[in-house]
């Protein structure tokens, strides 16, 4: 339990902010443009947040929606949401550079979902109806994947064999959320299986664990992030149903209304997974102004995953290294 301390406050989550898989798409994009120059197109938001997408696009990449936009032989560089074979297909046959920036937690369910169609199981895909990774996990055996979008979406589910079927889930899910969808679907069909491990990834859930420590002893919690990033979302979501007395999310310190402080001795704050921590350090110095200088982090995981950069790119970088010396 946190002590109470007698002046406004700040509780700082950690972890917050970027994950491993965020970090290594915009860390794609940012050497793409070193090594093959502007501009570099990349299809849908690299990451889910409006700060990001503006410094890259400053830096020289072009945000597009699909690959026909790209001009052909160009370098296009696909979304840490992950994309359907056909997206593929559509680069190749426009000549186009890929380079796929796809976060690994995304492509080991996108690996499952073909595991288990090639086994003839009916995938059960717990996730939001229109998300981009939904879009692209979906695609890899859409006559087998069928979407399970919240607890109310079971009751309405048939599969050909009750026996042979397992579900999976986006990777930015509530995980209570999530497990409530999983036991509704379990009441109908009691041999339901399980993915071999967990798809809900780490860093969403850390996220959400210390948001669930903080949130009972916070009048107001603030989720740094974008309202199309459904991890940010939820953070909002998870706060308000851990116990805080109201939760907003903002994409930026101006956007805090002072009306939500008015009377909040507590403020409780935290960034989704997508959201660089200068913006965190904003709206620290935005409270901070507004009388609430006393900041106390309260850490339930250290993270030290990291991922490597794309293949493709990679051995392009080493070739250029390579000619320069």
């Amino acid at each position: 339990m946190i002590e109470a301390g007698t002046g406004k406050r700040v509780l700082l989550a950690k972890p917050r902010g970027y994950c491993a898989g965020v970090d290594r798409a915009v860390q794609t994009v940012e050497e793409a443009l070193k090594l093959y120059g502007a501009p570099i197109y990349v299809r849908k938001q690299i990451v889910h947040n409006k700060h990001v997408v503006r410094t890259l696009e400053a830096k020289g990449a072009i945000f597009v929606e699909e690959n026909e936009e790209v001009p052909e032989g160009a370098t296009v560089i696909f979304s840490a949401h992950g994309v359907a074979p056909e997206v593929y297909e559509q680069a190749k046959e426009r000549s186009l550079k890929a380079i796929d920036a796809t976060c690994p937690l995304v492509t080991k369910v996108h690996q499952e979902a073909k595991r288990f169609a090639a086994e003839d199981y009916d995938i059960l895909l717990i996730g939001h109806e229109g998300h981009e990774e939904v879009i692209g996990t979906a695609g890899e055996a859409p006559e087998h994947i069928q979407l399970v979008d919240g607890p109310e979406d079971a009751d309405r589910i048939t599969v050909r064999d009750p026996n042979k079927v397992v579900w999976l889930s986006q990777t930015t899910l509530s995980v209570d959320e999530t497990m409530e969808t999983v036991a509704r679907l379990k009441k109908r069909l009691p041999m339901l299986q399980s993915p071999p491990s967990d798809d809900i990834c780490y860093a969403t859930s850390n996220r959400q664990h210390v948001v669930k420590e903080i949130a009972a002893e916070c009048d107001v919690v603030i989720v740094v992030g974008s309202r199309n990033s459904s991890n940010s979302v939820r953070l909002v979501e998870v706060a308000l149903d851990a116990g805080a007395r109201a939760g907003h999310l903002v994409d930026f310190a101006h956007e805090i209304d002072d009306a939500w402080l008015a009377g909040a001795q507590t403020v409780g704050l935290t960034s989704g997974a997508s959201v660089p921590d200068e913006l965190v350090q904003e709206v620290l110095t935005h409270l901070a102004e507004r009388g609430y200088t006393d900041v106390e982090e309260v850490v339930t995981a250290n993270e030290r995953l990291t991922f490597s950069l794309p293949q493709e790119l990679k051995r392009d970088m080493k070739a250029a290294a390579a000619a320069r010396s």
